[in-house]
């Protein structure tokens, strides 16, 4: 079994920063690409940032500038650098990873969301 948890959600002002993490577990033998998606009420889920495993980074263009997505291989973990945050940034912020797990398998992986709002 394979389990995401995310942390680091909450409320902000507008022009804050928050700091999201997302620790893999389970039988994992490897994984791929990480990554943080968004979805706002009424719109479907949409791609914030990915990391691939050797450190190349990919940003939607409403984010870059402001998110910075990192990794820390040794701990099965990516997080999200959100800094000059907009209201429109308020989502539900899923994390993502490609993970070669227990069934010797490429498999896909969510975990179950974290809030984010700002709001003044």
């Amino acid at each position: 079994q394979v389990q995401l948890e995310e942390s680091g959600g909450g409320l902000v002002r507008p022009g804050g920063s928050l700091r999201l993490s997302c620790a893999a577990s389970g039988s994992i033998l490897s994984i791929d690409i990480m990554g943080w998606y968004c979805q706002a009420p009424g719109k479907q889920r949409e791609l914030v940032a990915t990391i691939t495993r050797t450190g190349n980074t990919n940003y939607a263009d409403s984010v870059k500038g402001r998110f910075t997505i990192s990794r820390d291989n040794a701990k099965n973990t990516v997080y999200l650098q959100m800094n000059s945050l907009k209201p429109e940034d308020t989502a539900v912020y899923y994390c993502n990873a490609k993970i070669f797990d227990y069934r010797r398998t490429w498999n896909d992986y969510w975990g179950q969301g974290t809030q984010v709002t700002i709001s003044s």
